[in-house]
């Protein structure tokens, strides 16, 4: 059996440090960043005040509305240059740049963790699971979202299967993610899970200039294509989301 390949961290480095250069990273749009905070405090049901690890934060946007929201929120990105623009723009919130596989905090010191658009850079995923399991107090948890291979969308441009496969703005870790494999993933550390299914996200960036014009047709097309209760596992992006047992150590 052929060892699943570790993630290449200079390359996801020097990626998104070109993208901090021109501080252009922010993927979609105010409205939908606040929508994707709003599906998180439903699946996470954590209360104001909960201390929260936004783990991948990129430049911190959705760490501000975290805090927004009340929550006392610490963004961890692997970018030296995406961390700089987070402290810059939110000077008022924790940012930390280091490593999701090695995270910096002590044993059970968060109630929740957000990984947005983070765990489809990871071929193997397990030992960032276990990380994320390490930090979570008993009863915390964890939502997710990442791109869903079974979305057409996302299969044609964005799978190395794909014939129609784009390279342009995509390290060269990522792949979009099947939900019974993620969820998995979760389950294999102890972790009880769920998965919902969402589109809708308006996306306001793309590093390929053809596909940024296509972009409000694409958006169109995802928001009504895919609203159907039918559709819902071919939607954009998945979201897992689940809880550390009360009884875990």
């Amino acid at each position: 059996m052929t060892a699943l390949r570790s993630q290449n961290k200079s390359s996801e480095i020097a990626f998104f440090d070109g993208h901090g250069a021109s501080n252009a990273y922010d993927v979609f749009t105010p409205n939908t960043n606040q929508w994707l905070i709003d599906i998180f405090v439903r699946l996470s049901a954590l209360p104001r005040g909960a201390r929260i690890a936004d783990l991948g934060c990129g430049s911190g946007v959705f760490s501000d509305v975290l805090r927004q929201r009340g929550y006392d929120c610490t963004g961890v990105d692997l970018s030296p240059a995406l961390i700089r623009i987070a402290k810059q723009k939110y000077p008022g919130i924790e940012f930390i740049e280091g490593d999701i596989e090695r995270l910096p905090f002590a044993d059970a010191s968060f109630d929740g963790v957000l990984l947005a658009g983070v765990l489809h850079h990871f071929t193997d995923r397990s030992q960032s699971v276990a990380e994320i399991k390490r930090i979570l107090r008993p009863g915390g948890k964890f939502v997710a979202f990442d791109p869903n291979r079974m979305n057409p969308a996302m299969y044609l441009y964005r799978d190395r299967s794909s014939p129609f496969y784009s390279s342009v703005g995509v390290t060269e870790n990522e792949r979009p993610l099947l939900a019974g494999e993620i969820a998995d993933t979760f389950r294999a550390a102890g972790f009880r899970v769920g998965t919902e299914f969402h589109s809708g996200l308006t996306s306001r960036y793309t590093a390929s200039a053809t596909a940024r014009r296509l972009l409000p047709v694409y958006n169109l097309i995802d928001r009504l294509l895919f609203r159907p209760a039918f559709m819902r596992r071919y939607r954009a992006f998945v979201f897992t989301f689940g809880e550390k047992p009360k009884e875990a150590a």
